[in-house]
Formats: structure tokens, C-alpha cells, sequence
């Protein structure tokens, strides 16, 4: 919604502007088709060539998810949290091997379901069910899955960065096809330097026009979606931290309501519930 809206506010003022000055829009909307397929196409194409197929398609996912309101929010948080809390606190009463057939099935864990918001999320559920099952084996110490759950991250980061570093590219390849399209209706111009004055400067105008589409498309549109694509993945990656830094604590002895609370104080301000709000969420869910 505010990415329609801002850029509805850059487009008024800009055009808007450029109308109240006296500027003639004609020979802007007369030029900008051939001008945007110039730039757009070569664009694109470029864009193509520059990325694997993988990234390509996850730019195109995350530019969906940048005209959709953020699924982080304090009311996601809170569930995840109670989620926590449900499991460490069935693993404390009653050993860790009771939570081994959520651990193995969370799609039919009642615990998992209770909690359909984040008990539904694939790579959410992925990434707790791997560690509680490592956690159930024994078999590693909490240095060492910390280590796992750092690398995890790591490549998590690296994954979704590659579509925002790829916008980005974009972004900055946008002012040169401009340049490209302008220098094409430069040469367009010179071979009709027989017209009169007027045709010229029509003809010059359009060719300007190229230059002014490439630099408003590349800071107008592309890299402010790949600057709030990237504010997206890293939401995304605070989920992960939340939930690593509350399965450590408990792995270090904490009961299951300190536990979460270091998971809590992991969370952005802005999306953090408080100690009241999650405690009567947890209390509420029981």
C-alpha cells in the first residue's frame, strides 16, 4: 500500500511540477513508450544475463512481497513465542523425548497446530524441528549447535541478499540504458538535421526523455523495492535469531518463561511485545 502511495507523491510532484512550469507533457508522453521499451528491455535483458535462474526467481518473489503489508508483527512474535514456550515447558516436565513426535510430525502435533501462524510457516517449523531433534539426540553441546544455527543463518542472509544485491545492480545499470536511449534519439536527431527548428527540438526533447526515464526509474522504482526488500529479509532473518537465542538459553539450564524471554529481547523494538502482553499471551494459550 505506501509503495503505491509513495510512488503516487514522487510521480504528482515530479510531473506535477514539470505541468505548473509550463513544461510540455505531450512530448514526455509522446516519447516515453519507445523510450521505456529502449530501457526496460535492455534493462531486463541485462538483469537476465547478470543472475542465475535462482535468483532471478527469488527477486521476483521478494518484489511480490514488497506490495504486501510485513508478516512480522507483534502478534506473529507472540505466537512464536508461546510455541516456545509450549515446547520447552512439555521438554522440561516430561524429558525431551516427549516432544519427539512433534519434533518428527509438526504438521499433526498439536502443539505445532495450536499455533496455526507460525506452526504453518515451512522454514520456520524447519528450523526449530532440526534443532529440538538435535537437542533430543544428545549428541551435540550447545557451542556446537550455536555454530550450526550461525552458519544456518548465514547462508539464509546470503540466499535472500543475492535478490536485493541483484535490484540493486539493476538500479544502478537503469541510468546508463537511459543514457543509451538518449544517445540513440541524439543520432536519430542528427540524421534529420534538414527539418525545421521546431522538428528538432521535438526530436531532441524525446531523446532527453530516455535520460530522465532511466534515472527516475532506477531511484524512483528500483532501488527503493530492493532497499525494502532488504528490510524484509532482515526481518526474516530476526525470526531466526529470536529462535536460536531462545533454544540456547534453554539449553543452558534456563526455565522454559526466562528462556523465551531472551528470545523476546532479541525482537526489534517496534515489534517486540512486552513482558506483560507475552505473558498473557502464554497464560492465555494454555
Amino acid at each position: 500500500m505506501f509503495v503505491i502511495v509513495g510512488w503516487l507523491v514522487a510521480m504528482g510532484c515530479i510531473f506535477g511540477v514539470f505541468i505548473a512550469h509550463g513544461g510540455n507533457i505531450g512530448v514526455v508522453l509522446h516519447a516515453l513508450p519507445f523510450e521505456f521499451i529502449t530501457i526496460f528491455g535492455a534493462a531486463f535483458g541485462a538483469f537476465l544475463a547478470n543472475n542465475q535462474m535462482k535468483v532471478v526467481k527469488g527477486a521476483m518473489k521478494g518484489l511480490g512481497t514488497c506490495f504486501k503489508g510485513s508478516k512480522f508483527s507483534k502478534a506473529r512474535y507472540m505466537e512464536l513465542l508461546a510455541l516456545m514456550y509450549d515446547i520447552l515447558q512439555k521438554a522440561r516436565k516430561e524429558g525431551l523425548m516427549s516432544i519427539e513426535k512433534d519434533v518428527e510430525d509438526p504438521h499433526s502435533s498439536p502443539l505445532f497446530q495450536k499455533y496455526p501462524t507460525v506452526g504453518n510457516d515451512h522454514h520456520v517449523t524447519e528450523f526449530i524441528t532440526d534443532y529440538l531433534r538435535m537437542m533430543v539426540s544428545g549428541n551435540l553441546n550447545a557451542h556446537e549447535i550455536e555454530s550450526l544455527m550461525d552458519a544456518e543463518i548465514e547462508t539464509h542472509h546470503q540466499e535472500e541478499h543475492a535478490a536485493v544485491a541483484a535490484l540493486n545492480r539493476l538500479a544502478g545499470g537503469l541510468p546508463a540504458f537511459g543514457i543509451v536511449a538518449a544517445v540513440l534519439g541524439v543520432v536519430n536527431t542528427m540524421g534529420s538535421v534538414g527539418q525545421p527548428p521546431a522538428v528538432l527540438g521535438g526530436m531532441i526533447g524525446s531523446a532527453l526523455v530516455g535520460t530522465f526515464l532511466g534515472i527516475l526509474l532506477a531511484y524512483g522504482f528500483a532501488e527503493p523495492l530492493a532497499g525494502l526488500l532488504e528490510q524484509k529479509v532482515e526481518d526474516a532473518g530476526k525470526e531466526l535469531q529470536c529462535i536460536k537465542t531462545t533454544l540456547l538459553a534453554s539449553m543452558q539450564g534456563y526455565a522454559p518463561q526466562v528462556a523465551i524471554e531472551f528470545g523476546r529481547k532479541v525482537l526489534y523494538s517496534g515489534d517486540r511485545p512486552s513482558f506483560t502482553e507475552l505473558e498473557s499471551h502464554v497464560k492465555g494459550k494454555k
